[in-house]
């Protein structure tokens, strides 16, 4: 591999894919390979797909076209959910040299080894999904201040919209000693805070003698860690004791939720086949506010899905206004092949799905701002990113608000504490240096 000197990643969707591809990208630079932008010419792209959505798909394309375009000569490699759910259409698309499956990806160098620019076709190495059972463990650093360490991969639920499954696998994880012994070595790298990724992290240890709340209970003994997020967990797995320990016992586990819902009407539920209805979605929320009405909680849900009528669809609006939830991520529905939901019936217009989006949109920008509203006043602790953005630093406070002030190299990666005053029109709270009190 003497010819190839640089090596560019892009990502796209989700932390559990970032957290994979800091680790590819490690494998690289280990074997003396530079990591560099995607802009200056590499001698390889690595892409890292998503295929979630439709739009994840046509990226990925858009990608290898300006891949080609930068660099001609380059070797362009596809990894991730697309690359195992399409590899045969992925492998036939100009400008693809290679295409790895799940169980591939995490050998990418010894796949290059079999590139050769002579052949015609593309190298394509993919096995049936079913045959993926090893879990490789993961984590992301270099990249943001926070690192996303993979703690799970693989989902048993097949949703009837869901690819992941089919792309990822049957969920599996390491043990909770080995997951710790992760958790330690990002902290060695003075990284002060952990967000645990998976595909469905509440499914930790899949029923067996370790689960995830023993997880999280031992975590908190890592040294060096200042803060753990949780990315996503299903409602029916963020058991009421899990809930407590990170809000009442954890002096790590900051007050952040983000809770999929999906629907608001209890037939479109069972129709998405999810495990909860929205009775149980809701004592949920409830029990989080009780113990600490300042968390910040994230939803996720989808609009269009087959069967969804105006009625029903406003049945989730009302469902969601009521609810005491911070954000939320829309996702209009698109058929995805090889799932239940493309099969059903009554299927709503694209046009109706994404002007639904747009009513959701707007619901999740007020409620963002009454959020943000409530915190006015209070002392909080930000974590500062590592970032100039046109002369401001950004970061979080533990309950996910986002701050900036003027930019000062001092700050990056550090803690301050400050007092929420000022909200701007951009709806970031704005500090200055007299705010801030201390620099940990």
């Amino acid at each position: 591999m003497n010819q190839f000197k640089k090596v560019a990643f892009y990502t796209l969707g989700c932390k559990l894919n970032f957290s994979e591809t800091s680790t590819i990208s490690r494998l690289f630079e280990d074997a003396g390979i530079a990591k560099v932008n995607f802009e200056e010419q590499p001698d390889i792209y690595v892409i890292n797909t998503c295929s979630v959505t439709e739009n994840a798909d046509r990226k990925c394309k858009q990608l290898v076209k300006k891949a080609k375009r930068i660099n001609p000569a380059s070797f362009v490699i596809i990894v991730g959910c697309f690359a195992q759910l399409k590899p045969t259409e992925i492998g036939a698309m100009d400008g693809v040299d290679m295409v790895l499956g799940a169980n591939e990806k995490f050998n990418v160098l010894e796949h290059l080894e079999k590139l050769n620019k002579n052949n015609t076709s593309s190298i394509v190495a993919f096995d049936h999904i079913k045959v993926t059972k090893e879990f490789v463990p993961s984590y992301s650093f270099g990249d943001r201040t926070r690192s996303f360490l993979k703690i799970q991969d693989g989902c048993d639920y097949f949703c009837t919209f869901c690819t992941i499954p089919l792309a990822r696998g049957k969920s599996r994880n390491s043990s909770i000693d080995k997951t710790f012994e992760q958790a330690q070595e990002v902290a060695n790298k003075n990284v002060k805070e952990i967000v645990l990724t998976g595909v469905n992290i509440g499914d930790f240890g899949q029923g067996g003698k370790e689960d995830f709340y023993q997880l999280i209970q031992r975590l908190e003994e890592v040294k060096g860690i200042d803060r753990y997020r949780i990315s996503s967990i299903e409602p029916n797995l963020l058991s009421n004791e899990i809930i407590h320990f990170c809000l009442e016992t954890s002096k790590k586990f900051v007050p952040h939720f983000h809770i999929p819902l999906q629907s608001g009407n209890d037939n479109l539920l069972k129709a998405m086949r999810r495990k909860y209805d929205t009775k149980l979605y809701q004592e949920r929320i409830e029990y989080i506010k009780k113990l600490r009405p300042d968390a910040c909680i994230g939803v996720d849900v989808i609009v269009g899905f087959p069967g969804e009528t105006a009625a029903l669809f406003k049945e989730t609006v009302d469902f969601l206004k009521n609810l005491d939830v911070s954000y939320l991520h829309v996702f209009t529905y698109s058929e995805r092949a090889n799932t239940t939901a493309k099969k059903m019936s009554d299927a709503v217009p694209m046009s109706e799905r994404k002007e639904r989006s747009k009513v959701l949109h707007l619901l999740s920008d007020r409620k963002k701002r009454h959020f943000y509203e409530k915190n006015k006043g209070s002392q909080r602790k930000v974590l500062f990113e590592d970032e100039n953005h046109n002369g401001y630093i950004h970061g979080f406070t533990e309950n996910y608000i986002k701050i900036k002030t003027p930019y000062q190299k001092a700050l990056s990666n550090s803690f301050c504490d400050v007092q929420l005053e000022y909200l701007d029109r951009d709806g970031i709270y704005k500090v200055n240096t007299e705010s801030t009190i201390d620099i940990a």
